[in-house]
């Protein structure tokens, strides 16, 4: 792969002619624009491509051969940070999004207590799972279709997008049918198939990263998404796999600032199950602002003794209102819209 980078001020007419350069020599031409100049990048014969005069071509101003795996998520490809947007929601840019909300979809009562606390406290996007992937077949699954119609009834009461998660590729388009953006759990974040599956649909996706996969491999994982045309990738460090037992995972809060050097897609902290208990969930989140991540996504619950799902982990509504009263606080030193 190669990456032409387009001058600044470079017209529509100078970037057709290398779209139409690259379609004469039979390669792939993917077009990202930046809010300073336009980036194209050239899949296809790597002598081929390399051989053409691409500085002799009118608005072009260098090109560059990408040598990491992973293409079009990477800075070289896009120098600037993309920017999410999930309705009225933003993930990015400078905005920290608060993504709360019960960790599955229990009853009606249980979400719709859960959103209104968590929409007062001042989240922007509601979690709330229909479908989960449990380690025991005799667990809790979650309510499946009528899990993602009480959400979409949530959306319509209180106007907030929701997040859930797909599980199966065959189940893409049905949950994409309800929900504002879609999340790939830990468990799939090697699961090619469903990636390539999210990837060919029109909604934001959040990737977790998986618990035993280092940072590259999670890039490669966004780059299956990426690749299918989808570009609305936020990824989410979730706590990784290590000896220590103290907490359920192991946040890598390095993650954030590594993710930030090396792709422009948005990051977020999910300080909920990195943990799995309720006491450390607010420092690691305010850990998550502090390190330049671009969100959270937090467990929300009316009543945890009662959750059929990760109850030791999740906030009462009460406790999530304090943590965003001091998100903000440290928002507003760090100069972070929130």
């Amino acid at each position: 792969m190669m990456i032409i980078v387009m001058k600044s001020g470079a017209s529509q007419e100078h970037i057709d002619g290398v779209v139409r350069r690259l379609a004469g020599i039979e390669c792939e031409a993917h077009i990202s624009v930046g809010q300073v100049r336009t980036v194209i990048g050239a899949i296809g014969d790597r002598e081929v491509i390399r051989q053409q005069p691409w500085l002799a071509m009118p608005g072009v101003e260098r090109a560059v051969p990408v040598l990491k795996p992973y293409k079009f998520v990477s800075r070289e490809f896009q120098p600037e940070d993309t920017v999410i947007k999930v309705r009225s929601a933003q993930i990015g840019g400078g905005v920290f999004a608060p993504i709360a909300g019960p960790c599955a979809v229990e009853t009606r009562d249980q979400l719709f207590h859960t959103a209104e606390a968590v929409l007062e406290a001042g989240a922007t996007i509601l979690r709330g799972d229909a479908f989960k992937p449990r380690t025991s077949p005799f667990s809790f699954q979650g309510l499946a279709e009528d899990g993602l119609q009480l959400l979409a009834e949530a959306r319509e009461e209180f106007g907030l997008p929701f997040v859930a998660e797909v599980l199966d590729p065959r189940d893409v388009d049905m949950v994409a049918g309800y929900a504002d953006m879609l999340r790939i759990g830990t468990r799939n974040m090697a699961n090619y198939a469903l990636l390539s599956e999210v990837g060919r649909v029109h909604k934001p996706v959040q990737l977790k990263r998986g618990f035993t996969a280092t940072i590259d491999e999670w890039l490669n994982a966004a780059e299956y998404i990426y690749k299918e045309g989808n570009h609305e990738v936020v990824l989410v460090e979730r706590g990784i796999r290590t000896f220590e037992t103290a907490t359920r995972n192991t946040l890598d809060i390095s993650a954030a600032p590594v993710i930030k050097h090396m792709s422009h897609l948005p990051v977020i902290i999910d300080p909920s199950h990195s943990s799995g208990r309720r006491h450390l969930v607010a420092p690691l989140a305010r850990a998550a602002i502090a390190v330049g991540a671009d969100g959270f996504i937090v467990d929300v619950h009316p009543t945890p003794e009662t959750a059929q799902v990760d109850g030791d982990q999740a906030l009462l509504p009460g406790e999530f209102a304090e943590l965003m009263d001091q998100m903000r606080r440290l928002a507003a030193a760090l100069g972070v819209t929130i």
